[in-house]
């Protein structure tokens, strides 16, 4: 069993997974959870995720393709003795505080666990849709992983935990604001019933997000900011309500260097995942109070700077 389970970065593939795209994941160590028994010092966090746990549990004993997979007696005794999961990983913000629950669960509780990637995903989905409504299992994947890795419909492809080039530099750029997953991909849902949506999605929006990662585990850094330009045009278009407002600007502009930007997890909030290979540049830029850029529209609009960055 693990010591902890870190929260992740979908780097790439957040939507387009759903159309059975490939996808790249990354952990991020910077966030995780682990088991703890409660403290007095932690009370009310303990007794939230206890609570949380509890809710969790049940779910799991009232649904019929999950209930004989674990050992819920154990669990339930655990959690009556005041058992929960110590997380660090914020709420709403599209790292897995969700994905860590589920994969810390099925760590410690399975009755008889899998290595084959794919049927785990389905798995977890199954289960993360308690929280979710419906996943697609790659959050838990990944926190149970803790390794990079890129998903297609073939397979799982575990990656070296140093792929990522040194000149390519990742960050993820607060909104502020808390996002709800449920109704976007609801939306997004929604949208791919739409024939010509569903057509125009996988014909322009899904080779945008296969060249990024390609580009990327290849290490071509021209070929990758050229195509992250096109999935950020490409994300204002089929994935505006995904857009915070507060981030238009950095979806739409042209910076004069090599700077980019995507929605992380489901959007809505959270954080916004950049990419550059002038961190200098980017810093200065993502720290500004204000800066004046030409719409979509036309007119000027305020980026709204000052963004609270972190740098992975």
């Amino acid at each position: 069993m693990r010591d902890r389970y870190y929260s992740k970065v979908i780097l790439f593939g957040e939507y387009s997974m759903i159309f059975d795209a490939t996808a790249l994941m990354i952990p991020l160590k910077r966030f995780s959870a682990q088991w703890q028994l409660p403290l007095s010092r932690n009370r009310a966090a303990s007794l939230a995720s206890n609570q949380s746990l509890k809710h969790f549990c049940q779910y799991l004993s009232e649904t019929e393709t999950l209930s004989n997979l674990f050992d819920l007696q154990a669990l339930k005794k655990d959690l009556d003795e005041g058992l929960f999961l110590a997380s660090n990983v914020p709420t709403g913000y599209g790292l897995g505080s969700s994905g860590t629950l589920v994969a810390a669960v099925y760590d410690r509780y399975a009755l008889q666990k899998t290595e084959d990637y794919l049927q785990l995903k389905t798995l977890f989905g199954q289960m993360e849709s308690h929280f979710h409504g419906s996943s697609s299992g790659i959050d838990p994947l990944q926190c149970y992983l803790g390794k990079p890795f890129r998903i297609t419909s073939k397979g799982v492809e575990l990656l070296s935990d140093d792929f990522l080039k040194k000149d390519i530099h990742i960050c993820l750029i607060d909104t502020k604001i808390k996002s709800n997953t449920k109704p976007l991909v609801d939306h997004f849902k929604a949208q791919r019933e739409t024939p010509e949506f569903l057509k125009r999605f996988q014909s322009e929006y899904v080779p945008c997000v296969t060249a990024c990662m390609d580009a990327m585990v290849a290490g071509d850094k021209e070929a990758f900011f050229a195509a992250l330009k096109r999935l950020s045009k490409g994300q204002l278009e089929f994935l505006r309500p995904m857009i915070t407002d507060n981030t238009m600007d950095l979806f739409a502009a042209d910076f004069g260097f090599h700077f980019g930007v995507k929605i992380s997890g489901s959007g809505g909030g959270g954080y916004v995942l950049g990419f550059t290979d002038d961190r200098k540049k980017a810093s200065a830029l993502l720290s500004l109070p204000c800066h004046s850029n030409v719409g979509m529209q036309g007119r000027k609009e305020s980026m709204g700077g000052g963004f609270e960055v972190v740098w992975l």
